[in-house]
């Protein structure tokens, strides 16, 4: 600096407040200039230190800005960062025996401090104006205000990296450095508070403050872990500036800048609250209310109950402009539900501090999930038909979902049509339903339902409030929400309950069976009618080898139940169960379900069927390809068999003679040719074990040998269940001795068999079996053959002990079942694809024998003559012992044609014999 000038700042100092009132005209420009031109840091602040002292005072509040802070702010800016430069330049070299640079970087620091002071002079003095002002008259003290101190604390922020390890050198300095910037924020906020702008702004005052909003947000963005009460407070003004000023600054602000960074520290003050959470249980903490832990903990929840609440109120204010930023905030629920019970992934932590989190995070997410349900864009989110979330993230999507339901209430129309509905027209994002999107987020939920996961029940008057799985939670959530739906959305509904009953997760089309029960409960009985009519039709139509059909078959059982008598008897009007068609149907059907005369009807027309059908199979020579009308047959004659197998009613006895007639002419040999018969050996096993009580002993002799060929000739695990099933039920019956020689060993082997199967599943109900039969048995020399391998009678012993051979820890549970749910799902999504169109009239259709082709070179005329020899050797033979009546005290006289018929068959063989010679 010249020495002209250094003498003007030295007579300059010497003045008067007096003095410099009276020459500020001509001094002013003078010293203002000389800032400018001054090179030297010094010199800079010298300048800038008296005309902040000296001069500002008397400087009128129209001219403040234009004669001062615009002309000496920008310098003190530039002078500013360009130290921050020359620390950043030279704190490599820093070090306790390098005292020169020491001395010289802390030099600096205390020069960035008086510029400080200087930036806090202009502020105090502006608050200290009685005069109202408008930002116009002090536009550039805030914009440079605040970029000195972004450039403060964003050095005090990095220091322990900046420093290097050599921070100890100037820590002083640094913690004085950010006392002054937070007391000068602290007064430029409430600076900037006083100022007040009204709709008739002028477009360089709205720019002003949204320059001071966007700048006090990149300060947030800086001071996010430096300081917990500074932080919170710039956020407080911030928002608050947004909402003073909204009808002028609403279109042009950041919205997506300011929410996904009040969703960033919303997730990370929660998460450090979890953390201490965490850290202080391992401890033994969670008790001591005053540590320096558990303090922190109450500060960081407190902040993260802040941010919440903040974020709310934002949304709320400025939802209009947030349309395109509704993916953050659904993940951001998800994270935030993820670390909360019952979530696989959340931590165990005390009541205590459970509560405090919950008060902090879950409440402030009621409200905010409340603002976005008007939200186009986060229905067509939470909705998407393609929606695709982490594991962790599944269960917490569906409690969003619960929630929704919940919430939805208290909505106004457009809100309800917006969610119940789904996509309307082509051009709409595709989003399904609220109903379709909670049931396919339920069947996704495979682990949770596994474990399984507890959620808080419904508290009812005079009971405490229990734990109860996902199924019920979402069950009694989604009733409440059918009785309360308006009419015009319960077409939504129905769609949804279809497509969840029919989908190939058993669990889900669970819980979709439920929810129609409920709905058919609380509705009209002509809507029960009418979807008791719309479940048979579908029944009727559906393979029976489909996935489909034990969910529609379960919910068609339930639905009868709650239908009146009078529209019961039109059920059987219009399916009656007299028409060989309608068998598949009323097989799934249960009688007790029924009125009485229904139920009456409904058990003579199947048994009259069953027992036509059978007639018709005997007149029709036996002939296979009606095996499968038989075989459907036979499982309608089940249900009838269900409901009165003890008794000596005339359908359980015509069931039994028909059961019998089959036996006697059911091979072990034939079964192991025809695959058809064995599609009847399945029903006619399962009717012989209720009914075993009204089977002649030859008959069960015939049943055992077939028994034994199925399971050494390892058939169908359907074949073998209903062979466990009809081995279990001997337990029943006592065999007569001339019987006991040949059918006991034979039992004995059987078990043995089956108790050493390696399926498991099989292997569980053959343990099953045999313990029932065990019970129960009078043949007690049949248990003790059975178990002559050392290995399965340690495993019957275990069974009946209940003895748990391993038991599994948690985590590896968990992980087990995180590998199966990834096998489920690829199973399930192969169901989706189309199948090979199949029949679907009945199960007959599906048993027809194939068309004729053209004999393999492998079949020989040998042994066709074979196959059919022992069928008739087979029959003559039950024949033979109908007639001699083995097992029975008075066998029966034989009918009439018996003769003729029996002279027939002599001609039939006499005939064979002649053309064989011939």
């Amino acid at each position: 600096m010249s020495q002209t000038n250094m003498s003007l700042l030295d007579e300059v100092i010497q003045w008067s407040q007096e003095t410099c009132r009276q020459e500020i005209k001509s001094v002013l420009p003078k010293l203002t200039a000389l800032n400018n031109k001054s090179e030297k840091w010094d010199d800079q602040l010298r300048v800038l230190k008296i005309i902040t002292d000296m001069f500002l005072p008397h400087i009128a509040l129209t001219e403040l800005d234009n004669e001062c802070f615009s002309q000496i702010l920008p310098k003190a800016v530039t002078v500013f960062n360009g130290m921050v430069k020359e620390i950043s330049a030279q704190v490599e070299g820093l070090s306790s025996q390098n005292t020169e640079l020491c001395s010289y970087l802390r030099n600096i620091l205390q020069l960035m401090m008086q510029v400080i002071d200087a930036m806090s002079a202009c502020v105090r003095h502006v608050g200290a104006l009685e005069e109202p002002f408008d930002l116009v008259s002090i536009r550039s003290l805030p914009t440079c205000v605040l970029q000195i101190l972004r450039e403060t604390f964003e050095h005090c922020k990095e220091s322990e990296t900046f420093y290097c390890g050599r921070l100890s050198l100037v820590a002083d300095l640094l913690q004085g450095l950010f006392k002054e910037a937070y007391s000068l924020q602290k007064n430029l906020l409430d600076l900037l508070e006083r100022i007040s702008i009204d709709s008739s702004a002028s477009e360089d005052e709205v720019t002003d403050i949204v320059t001071v909003i966007h700048s006090l947000y990149d300060i947030c963005s800086v001071i996010s872990n430096l300081d917990i009460a500074l932080h919170a407070n710039t956020w407080k003004f911030l928002i608050k500036s947004c909402l003073k000023y909204r009808p002028l600054v609403e279109e042009h602000l950041h919205h997506a800048d300011i929410c996904n960074s009040l969703c960033e520290n919303l997730l990370a003050s929660f998460t450090h609250s979890v953390e201490l959470a965490e850290q202080m249980t391992q401890t033994g903490l969670q008790g001591a209310t005053q540590s320096p832990e558990h303090k922190l903990f109450q500060k960081m929840a407190k902040l993260c109950r802040f941010f919440g609440n903040t974020l709310v109120h934002y949304i709320k204010e400025f939802q209009v402009f947030l349309n395109g930023h509704c993916s953050s905030f659904h993940q951001l629920y998800l994270q935030i539900l993820s670390k909360f019970p019952p979530s696989l992934c959340s931590p165990e932590l005390p009541p205590a501090l459970a509560a405090e989190l919950d008060a902090a995070a879950l409440v402030p997410m009621d409200a905010f999930l409340l603002q976005l349900l008007s939200l186009r864009s986060f229905a067509e989110v939470v909705l998407r038909e393609d929606l695709r979330l982490s594991s962790e993230h599944e269960l917490p999507h569906c409690l969003l979902l619960v929630n929704v339901l919940h919430q939805l209430a208290s909505q106004p129309q457009e809100v309800l049509q917006l969610w119940y509905t789904g996509s309307q027209f082509p051009e709409d994002t595709p989003r399904l339903s609220l109903y379709r999107a909670m049931f396919a987020s339920f069947r996704r939920c495979y682990t949770e339902r596994k474990v399984p996961v507890l959620l808080p029940g419904v508290m009812m008057k005079g009971q405490a409030q229990v734990k109860v799985s996902l199924h019920r939670h979402l069950c009694v959530h989604l009733c409440a929400s059918v009785a309360a739906l308006p009419p015009e959305y319960f077409n939504a509904l129905e769609c949804s309950l279809v497509e969840a009953v029919l989908q190939a997760d058993t669990q889900t089309a669970l819980l979709a069976t439920d929810v129609w029960c409920f709905t058919a409960r609380y509705g009209s009985a002509e809507l029960c009618l009418h979807h008791v009519l719309l479940i048979a039709q579908l029944v009727k139509s559906c393979p029976s080898k489909s996935h489909q059909l034990p969910h529609l078959s379960q919910l068609l059982r339930r639905m009868v139940f709650f239908m009146t008598p009078k529209h019961q008897m039109e059920l059987v009007v219009r399916f009656p169960p007299s028409c060989s068609e309608n068998l598949h149907l009323w097989r799934h059907v249960l009688l007790r379900a029924l009125s009485k005369d229904v139920r009456h009807r409904v058990a003579c027309d199947v048994t009259d069927l069953s027992q036509k059908t059978l007639s018709d199979w005997q007149d029709g020579g036996f002939k296979l390809g009606q095996a499968g009308a038989l075989s459907v047959a036979l499982r309608s004659l089940l249900v009838v068999a269900k409901e009165n197998a003890s008794s000596e009613e005339q359908h359980v006895l015509s069931a039994a003679r028909i059961v019998s007639q089959l036996w006697l002419r059911m091979t072990p040999d034939q079964a192991l040719i025809h695959p058809l018969l064995q599609l009847t050996l399945q029903p006619l096993l399962s009717l012989t074990a209720m009914l075993v009580k009204n089977i002649e002993p030859q008959v069960i002799h015939q049943a055992v040998m077939c028994v034994d060929a199925v399971v050494t000739n390892k058939y169908s695990d359907e074949l073998v269940l209903a062979s466990l099933d009809f081995l279990s039920s001997l337990g029943k019956v006592f065999i007569p001795p001339h019987s006991q020689g040949e059918t006991l060993p034979r039992l004995s082997g059987l078990f043995a068999a089956v108790l050493a199967l390696k399926s498991w599943p099989l292997h569980q109900h053959a343990l099953e079996a045999f313990a029932s039969f065990a019970e129960i048995t009078n043949h007690e020399e049949v248990i003790s053959h059975s178990l002559g391998v050392e290995e399965t009678k340690n495993k019957v012993v275990s069974f009946l002990s209940k003895t748990v051979t391993a038991q599994e820890d948690g985590e590896s549970r968990l992980k087990r079942l995180r590998v199966e749910t990834q096998v489920v799902e690829q199973h399930l999504q192969s169901l989706k694809i189309p199948a090979r169109s199949t029949s679907v009239d009945d199960e007959a259709s599906e048993s027809e024998p194939s068309l004729k082709r053209a004999r393999l070179e492998s079949t020989t005329e040998e042994e066709e003559y074979s196959r059919y020899v022992q069928t008739a050797e087979s029959s003559l033979k039950a024949l033979l012992a109908l007639r001699e009546g083995k097992g029975s005290v008075s066998p029966a006289a034989p009918p009439s044609w018996l003769e003729s018929k029996l002279q027939v068959l002599l001609g039939i063989i006499s005939q064979i014999r002649v053309e064989r010679h011939a």
